[in-house]
């Protein structure tokens, strides 16, 4: 007897069908899976004969053979588990196999047949829904997949408790879908004193999803500024949240299966891989980029980072993707990020301080900023200088504006740039290219003739240039602007090319 056990495989956030064929016939004891299995998938028959034993249930002294299907596509992970072990239970008599069918089923089996969570079921479950099935997965993770729909879903602590529900002894209620517990602790502008520069322009950066530089030297508070950008960005809307839980899903960082709510702020160690920053590695996961979709990846001490891995990030910047390629496999994952790094001027950081600067100066700040190619510091929108802050700041009293202030503003130029840009898909000012870019930002007549003089003064490229005007365009939306003025334009093009030797 043959059963089928619906499951899947993942090519980036993309569900690939996959039939589990599961044939119990006359012949000598075998146990054997076929199909392209990876080693843990092969593992799976020892899991699901020592789940079996567990139960009281032993394999029947026959052939087993379980086909993957399509048997060309390389099967990886330990999600293989559960819909191996439901065909088997199903060709055993266990299970009814026409009730099985209907289920697309993930999950990875413990010695004592418990269900352990894997990755990538919220993905596997709008997949599910899609072709009218229903979905089984661990206990843990039925909130994660109640987000996707009015689909049966059994989401179920171990292998006992599924066959106890399909007998009809005890009966698996549907799981509700739980959204991220709200933080409301997040770090306040307030504890900055001075950097009103800086502050600025964190404040067009997240007004208009800019990338944004700052240099300066140790302790002025780079890293204190980018922490605090988490609080004034607004909360994902649902689409939104829906794309980056995905993801999550599939790395399998979803915390206890709660839908994301607040965009994601990822800050990796310099030391970082190409593969961990822009995905990749023997399953071809998401890297750091995709994990910060829709959100800020911060890059601290950023010409520490690894030649590669830098340039690596140049065509996500562009183009809002990250595309792994593989001897066997091609997967593309969602990279839209907004992009705030922050350096030192040279390498001991004192670069223009006559009383700290070291005897190699300014050799040594051209020399350490060039780790930096130049085309990746075109793709960044701001540049900012972060000076030392004085004694005489420290001593003042905390800000009278907060981050709550800054990010109310931040919020009405987002709705703003949300409304004006719902025909065309486009949330913020930063997503603004072509035509749309032209008609939605276009400067009056006195702005564009500075923008015009300044980019041959400056010998701005077409990326430059177009990056100017979707800055000036955040600035008029923080201003209540209908239109681009000179002021807006002559204000973007400060925050250009501030790095010594590059302009």
């Amino acid at each position: 007897m043959t059963t089928r056990a619906p499951t899947i495989a993942f090519a980036g956030i993309d569900c690939l069908d996959i039939d589990v064929q599961v044939q119990v016939a006359a012949g000598l004891p075998a146990f054997t899976i076929v199909g392209l299995p990876d080693k843990a998938v092969g593992e799976s028959r020892e899991r699901v004969r020592a789940a079996f034993n567990s139960l009281g249930l032993s394999l029947p002294p026959k052939r087993i053979t379980v086909n993957l299907a399509p048997a060309d596509l390389l099967k990886e992970g330990s999600h293989f588990d559960l819909p191996i072990a439901l065909g088997l239970l199903g060709s055993m008599g266990v299970l009814p196999a026409d009730e099985v069918a209907e289920y697309v089923s993930l999950g990875e089996l413990g010695l004592d047949g418990s269900l352990a969570a894997v990755s990538g079921v919220l993905p596997a479950a709008i997949a599910a829904n899609a072709a009218g099935r229903g979905l089984i997965c661990p206990a843990s993770q039925g909130p994660e997949a109640a987000w996707a729909g009015e689909i049966d879903i059994l989401a179920a602590p171990s292998l006992l408790a599924l066959i106890n529900h399909f007998k009809g002894t005890q009966v698996l209620s549907r799981p509700e879908a739980r959204l991220e517990n709200d933080d409301p602790d997040h770090l306040d502008l307030k504890d900055i004193k001075g950097q009103e520069s800086a502050k600025r322009a964190l404040e067009v950066a997240a007004a208009g999803g800019h990338n944004l530089l700052m240099i300066g030297p140790p302790g002025s508070g780079k890293s204190m500024l980018a922490a605090r950008l988490p609080g004034l960005l607004p909360p994902l809307e649902a689409a939104e949240a829906l794309e980056v839980s995905m993801i999550h899903s599939i790395a399998g960082q979803l915390a206890e299966g709660r839908l994301l709510r607040r965009r994601p702020f990822r800050d990796p160690h310099h030391s970082a891989s190409v593969p961990s920053l822009v995905g990749g590695g023997a399953r071809a996961k998401p890297g750091e980029i995709s994990l910060a979709h829709n959100g800020v990846l911060f890059l601290d001490e950023l010409p520490e980072f690894q030649r590669g891995a830098l340039e690596a990030l140049r065509q996500p910047l562009e183009t809002g993707r990250a595309s792994v390629a593989r001897a066997n496999a091609h997967v593309v994952y969602p990279a839209r990020i907004q992009l705030v790094a922050a350096m030192n001027p040279c390498r001991c950081g004192y670069l223009g301080d006559a009383a700290q600067a070291c005897a190699k100066a300014p050799k040594c700040g051209a020399e350490y900023q060039n780790k930096i190619s130049g085309p990746l510091f075109d793709r960044i929108d701001l540049h900012v200088e972060v000076p030392a802050v004085s004694p005489a700041d420290l001593s003042l009293p905390p800000p009278a504006e907060g981050s709550a202030q800054v990010a109310a503003r931040v919020a009405m130029a987002r709705a703003v740039q949300a409304e004006r840009g719902r025909d065309l898909g486009i949330r913020c000012n930063a997503q603004l290219d072509g035509e749309a870019l032209e008609r939605l930002a276009a400067p009056d007549a006195a702005g564009r003739a500075l923008l015009t003089e300044a980019a041959e003064r400056m010998r701005l490229s077409a990326r430059g240039y177009h990056r100017v005007l979707r800055v000036a365009r955040t600035l008029a939306d923080l201003a209540g602007l209908d239109g681009v003025g000179r002021l807006q334009v002559a204000e973007a093009l400060s925050y250009r090319r501030v790095v010594p030797g590059r302009s």
